[in-house]
C-alpha cells in the first residue's frame, strides 16, 4: 500500500505521516521547500517525540519525499498508483494541490481501486473543497473520471508545536490526537489507519474540534500576547486568562449542545481535558505561533465569528467570545504579515466596514453591532497610541 501526503511539514511527519506509517503505507511526503525534501530523502528515519504525560517514542521509516515544484511529472505518477491521499498544506493552498491529483485521476487504471483522498486542515469541508476544485478543473471530464477516485471529509486534532532548534526531521507533538473520518463515501473498504475512527456523521465532530480547540487555543494566545506572556502554557497558569478562556469555551459549547444534541457533561470534561493539553509544559509552543493570522481567524466560518453568529442567532450569550475577538484585534506581530496588516488598518479604515470586511458579517446580523463595537473600540485604542 502506498500513501502520497501533501506538505511535510511538522503535522505530515508527526501527526498523518505518522498513523499511515503505522497503518502500513509506504510514505510518499509531497512539498516545495527543497531543504526539507532533501532533508527527508537524507534520512533513512525519523523519531516523533510524544511529550508530556504518557508520551513516548515512535520511529518512522518507510518514506521519502518529492519536491512537487521541481518534478511534478514525477508526483503524477506517485499519485497514479497510490491507494491514499492526505494534505496538510492549509485549505488556501488545496487549489494547487488539486491540479496534479486530477493529472494523476487521468492517468490511473481504470479498474483500480478508487484513490481514496482525505483532506486533514482546520477547516469545515476541506475534502469538499479539494474535491470541488479538482471538479472544476475536469470539466467535463469529470463524469469519465469521478469512479476514480473517493473523498472523505475528516477531523484532525493534535497540537504540533514549533520544534527546536536542530531536531532535523524529528517531530516533537503532544501525546494526545484525535482523526474523525466520514465512513460513507467508502463504502465498507476504508483506509487502514490504526487510532482513526470512523463515524457516520462527521460534522459534530469537526464543529467540536474546531470551536473549542481552535477557538481556545487562539483565545489563550491572544489573551496570552496582550499580557506579554511567551508560552501558551504560561498563559494558561495566569489565573485570569484561564478564567477567561474557560468562559469563552463555555460558550461554545452551549451552542455545540443546541446545534448538535452533544451531552453538556461530556463537553464538560471535553473542554477540561483541552485545557490540560494546552497547559502541558513540555509543549514549548508560544503565542506568537498559535495566534498567527489573525485575519483568516477572524473571517466568517472561522474559530470566532463561527460559532459566535450561530450562538447569536440563538439567543445565547457571546460575551467572552467578543472578549476574545477584542484580544484578535490587539494582536501585533511584527513579524506575521496579518497581524501587520489589521493593525494598519485600524489605524486608516472605517471601523463598520473594517469589521463587515474582515468578519463577513451583513450589517442586519445580530452579532454585528456587538462586533462593530469591538472594533471600534480597538480603533480607537490604536489611535490613541
Amino acid at each position: 500500500m502506498k500513501a502520497v501526503h501533501f506538505g511535510a511539514g511538522n503535522i505530515g511527519r508527526g501527526f498523518v505521516g505518522l498513523l499511515l506509517h503505522q497503518g502500513g503505507y509506504e510514505l510518499v511526503f509531497s512539498d516545495v521547500a527543497a531543504p526539507l525534501v532533501d532533508a527527508i530523502n537524507a534520512s533513512d528515519s525519523y523519531t516523533v517525540h510524544e511529550v508530556g504525560e504518557g508520551g513516548g517514542d515512535t520511529v518512522v521509516t518507510g518514506f521519502r519525499a518529492i519536491n512537487s515544484a521541481q518534478d511534478p511529472e514525477g508526483l503524477i505518477a506517485e499519485i497514479a498508483d497510490a491507494d491514499v491521499v492526505t494534505t496538510a498544506v492549509g485549505p488556501t493552498v488545496l487549489r494547487f494541490v488539486a491540479a496534479p491529483i486530477l493529472d494523476a485521476l487521468r492517468r490511473r487504471d481504470a479498474g483500480a481501486a478508487p484513490l481514496q483522498i482525505m483532506a486533514c486542515e482546520n477547516a469545515i469541508g476541506a475534502t469538499d473543497l479539494l474535491k470541488q476544485e479538482i471538479i472544476d478543473r475536469a470539466g467535463e471530464d469529470w463524469e469519465g473520471l469521478a469512479g476514480r477516485a473517493v473523498f472523505a471529509n475528516t477531523a484532525v486534532d493534535r497540537i504540533v508545536p514549533g520544534q527546536p532548534s536542530g531536531a532535523g526531521v524529528d517531530v516533537t507533538v503532544e501525546p494526545f490526537f484525535e482523526w474523525a473520518i466520514e465512513r460513507g463515501p467508502f463504502g465498507g473498504n476504508p483506509p487502514h489507519i490504526p487510532g482513526a475512527h470512523f463515524v457516520d456523521d462527521l460534522a459534530p465532530y469537526i464543529e467540536r474540534k474546531l470551536f473549542t480547540v481552535n477557538t481556545g487555543h487562539a483565545t489563550t494566545a491572544y489573551l496570552g500576547a496582550q499580557a506579554c506572556i511567551e508560552r501558551i502554557s504560561d498563559a494558561l497558569a495566569d489565573q485570569a486568562i484561564a478564567g477567561r478562556v474557560a468562559a469563552t469555551l463555555e460558550e461554545t459549547s452551549a451552542l455545540l449542545a443546541a446545534k448538535h444534541g452533544l451531552d453538556p457533561q461530556e463537553l464538560a470534561e471535553y473542554r477540561a481535558t483541552i485545557l490540560r493539553r494546552f497547559a502541558n509544559p513540555a509543549l514549548p509552543d508560544t503565542v506568537w505561533r498559535v495566534g498567527r493570522q489573525p485575519l483568516r481567524k477572524l473571517s466568517r466560518h472561522e474559530r470566532f465569528i463561527g460559532p459566535a453568529a450561530e450562538a447569536a442567532e440563538r439567543g445565547l450569550s457571546v460575551d467572552a467570545l467578543l472578549v476574545a475577538v477584542g484580544a484578535a484585534l490587539a494582536f501585533d506581530d511584527a513579524e506575521d504579515e496579518q497581524s501587520v496588516d489589521l493593525q494598519r488598518r485600524l489605524r486608516t479604515d472605517d471601523p463598520e466596514v473594517l469589521a463587515a470586511e474582515v468578519t463577513g458579517l451583513p450589517a442586519q446580523h445580530p452579532l454585528f453591532p456587538a462586533v462593530r463595537a469591538t472594533f471600534a473600540a480597538r480603533a480607537a485604542e490604536v489611535a490613541g497610541s
